[in-house]
């Protein structure tokens, strides 16, 4: 995909099974279904922010599945581990990309694929058995996630919280990926709280402190921190050490 001279169009060539799917989508991944018109934010930081970036958009995949593996599989665990068991998964589990893809590019597993990865798999790849197990039943449920996509997106959160394994985190983070949600906040996130208490605030905020800040800017919470994070106002200090990376499949 390219841009020609349009800075309002894109060209886009797609190869193999799911092409005509994805040319389909790909105005709503490119945010042409976001809706930011109501957005006036008024506190300074995020009014700064939305100037640097005026035309950010929110951008929606409609494949629920597809967020919510790897949603699941960062639950808990220090970003760089998740995409080292990721990675680890797709490699085996996945297949070559279709069309001119560069070399090791691989398609994510399918549905079916993720509903028979042998439990030791996963300890391989350093996910533990109650995210595998997650995983798997989340892919037999399959068919009826994807249905999510014609729901509110409210809606939609509320019902991938009733699956075991997917809390408020993970129902954001899929919500944001597959549904384009501009308030889904990833509340249990272990650095988008201390981010926004210190951008907003100066000084690091807990779950309900990032709520109460955010809570003016409904029903655009997520947008928020995307333009603070996109912007480069967002601030906070690094100290002390990263989370150490568990190493499961050493066990």
């Amino acid at each position: 995909m390219h841009q020609p001279g349009d800075p309002d169009a894109a060209h886009c060539v797609a190869w193999g099974p799911g092409a005509e799917q994805f040319l389909g989508l790909l105005p709503a991944l490119l945010g042409a279904d976001d809706d930011a018109s109501d957005f006036v934010p008024s506190e300074p930081t995020v009014a700064a922010a939305h100037r640097r970036l005026p035309h950010l958009r929110l951008g929606r995949t409609g494949q629920v599945l597809e967020a919510l593996v790897p949603a699941v599989i960062e639950q808990r665990v220090p970003g760089a581990d998740a995409f080292r068991s990721w990675r680890v998964l797709v490699t085996k589990y996945g297949t070559p990309a279709p069309g001119p893809a560069p070399d090791g590019m691989r398609v994510p597993p399918s549905a079916e694929a993720w509903r028979h990865i042998p439990s030791w798999e996963f300890h391989r790849a350093n996910v533990d058995p109650g995210r595998a197990r997650t995983v798997v039943s989340c892919a037999r449920r399959a068919a009826s996630l994807e249905r999510l996509t014609a729901l509110p997106a409210a809606q939609a959160r509320e019902a991938l919280t009733s699956l075991p394994g997917v809390g408020v985190w993970t129902a954001a983070e899929t919500a944001q990926r597959a549904f384009g949600d501009p308030d889904a906040v990833s509340v249990g996130d272990y650095h988008i709280p201390k981010m926004v208490g210190w951008t907003l605030l100066g000084r690091p905020v807990d779950d309900a402190g990032m709520l109460e800040l955010l809570e003016p800017m409904r029903p655009h919470r997520h947008r928020v921190v995307r333009l603070l994070e996109a912007s480069g106002l967002a601030y906070e200090p690094r100290r002390g050490p990263r989370l150490p990376v568990q190493q499961i499949h050493s066990l």
